[in-house]
């Protein structure tokens, strides 16, 4: 029954993660309130395959439609539709499939060398040490969000406000419930986040040109032996790079996918080549491994440490925290058998994606082709299902569609949503950690070496994200 429901986590996820405009973060946010019927380790595992089936969704849309199916899948759709331009769709799919399965048996591999002994660490952690490092992660992700320091720190901390709406887990005071004794049990995470990134990437899709679906013959799915051997060794070096940037909050799949389309392009350049631009087998094959590994990184600090790295880590947290799965270093300890289980479920979806996706191609293409005037009252109604379901509260449904408008201005007028929902997932976490601390001591910032490590590099990170972004501006006035 598991390995069923990892074969339909892996292919609902690709053909949402196919749709023009849903990623990963809108997959896993739509799909997760049916998950919650299952027990922990089946939860989590179709969520998994869910997210990787996604993430290849996107790949596969980008080079066959040179729609991205979300932001890491831009260089496939740079280099890879220009390839299928030239008949090679299929080595570019190929390509893609087989670096993307390297980089998800290397990064399951990751996780079990590397989680255990982090999770060692962190059994040394405290509450001060846990704020330092809870603090270090959010501004570690706002200092990346690609947005100003200031509209971030703003997103954040309306995050944590968000977060607060309801009952004072220590002194049981109301908080902002206005009066209103629905609002006492707080806001739920599932409406938030199905609202945030379900109803409104519907109705950006909606307000944007439609893109032209243009037809062609996708080729021979076996790459030659140049295309392989220059696709493998791009493959093994985005590996390398995605998986140890992976490991850091706010270093997501998708800014790990354009450092290793930047090296590689430096790469071919410096030997002379001339391929990037239009069309190069490396500009996919290290971006697609990148990502994918950047995305299996992100399981270590979360498993390990209970931080999550991105919006789609912090869907996963909140579903563990649903489930009654605290993560942290118990993951490798007292819930060992539970992690072992999901480990080994990361190697067989791997396979599954491999398996399933290739001889599939036609039937994504002519998903993808579905009219989304079609598609979007379906994915609108199972957001709306979903909120409903989590709790059998209307409540919910009104919060996923004030979200969706949220989510809809924010766009808009280009603030940044990974910060906010960063600041609602981890505020209640630090508002905690910051109580333990003051009752341990009221001067522990200036006792505990490893909180005033964590606490510098928060510092470190926010004044480096402000120059780099002052930097650029500059830069781009010049040019």
């Amino acid at each position: 029954m598991t390995l069923l429901l990892a074969f339909l986590g892996c292919l609902i996820g690709t053909m949402v993660g196919m749709l023009p405009g849903l990623g990963p973060v809108s997959a896993v946010a739509i799909l997760f309130p049916l998950t919650t019927y299952l027990d922990p380790a089946t939860g989590i595992i179709v969520l998994a395959s869910i997210y990787y089936g996604a993430m290849y969704g996107g790949s596969t849309s980008a080079i066959l439609l040179n729609i991205p199916g979300e932001v890491s899948s831009v260089p496939a759709a740079m280099e890879g539709y220009k390839l299928k331009m030239k008949g090679k769709a299929g080595a570019a799919l190929s390509m893609a499939a087989i670096t993307s399965f390297i980089a998800g048996i290397a990064g399951t591999i990751g996780i079990m060398i590397i989680g255990p002994s982090l999770a060692g660490l962190a059994l040394e952690f405290g509450p001060p040490e846990r704020l330092g490092l809870i603090a270090f992660a959010l501004t570690a992700i706002i200092g990346v969000s690609g947005a100003k320091v200031s509209k971030a720190l703003a997103m954040g901390a309306l995050g944590m406000i968000l977060a607060s709406v309801g009952l004072d887990q220590s002194s049981g005071t109301e908080r902002l419930t206005f009066g209103s004794s629905e609002l006492l049990q707080g806001l739920d995470i599932v409406p938030v986040m199905m609202g945030l990134f379900g109803l409104a990437e519907v109705i950006l899709t909606l307000t944007r040109p439609v893109p032209s679906m243009e037809s062609g013959k996708i080729g021979s799915l076996v790459p030659s032996r140049s295309e392989f051997s220059r696709g493998t060794m791009a493959g093994v070096r985005g590996t390398a790079s995605g998986f140890s940037l992976g490991l850091l909050p706010g270093m997501l799949p998708s800014v790990t996918a354009f450092l290793s389309y930047a090296s590689e392009r430096r790469r071919s350049e410096r030997k002379g080549r001339k391929e990037f631009g239009n069309g190069a087998i490396e500009g996919v094959a290290g971006p697609e491994a990148s990502n994918n590994a950047a995305a299996m990184a992100g399981f270590v600090p979360l498993f390990s440490l209970g931080i999550p790295t991105g919006p789609t880590m912090a869907l996963i947290l909140a579903a563990l925290l649903v489930y009654g799965v605290v993560p942290g270093p118990q993951m490798f300890t007292t819930q060992a058998p539970l992690t072992a289980t999901i480990i080994a479920s990361f190697l067989v979806a791997n396979v599954i994606l491999i398996i399933l996706n290739l001889p599939m191609v036609g039937v994504w293409v002519r998903l993808a082709r579905v009219p989304y005037a079609i598609l979007a009252p379906i994915i609108a109604s199972f957001c709306i299902l979903g909120a409903y379901l989590t709790r059998n509260s209307f409540l919910d449904v009104w919060v996923c569609i004030a979200f969706g408008l949220i989510g809809w201005g924010m766009a808009k007028w280009d603030l940044p949503v990974a910060p906010l929902v960063m600041g609602f997932i981890l505020g209640p976490m630090l508002e905690l950690a910051l109580r333990q601390s003051m009752a341990m001591s009221a001067t522990f910032f200036m006792e505990r070496p490893i909180f005033i490590a964590f606490f510098a590099l928060a510092i470190i990170s926010l004044i480096a994200s402000g120059r780099l972004r002052r930097t650029g501006a500059a830069v781009a006035d010049s040019d």
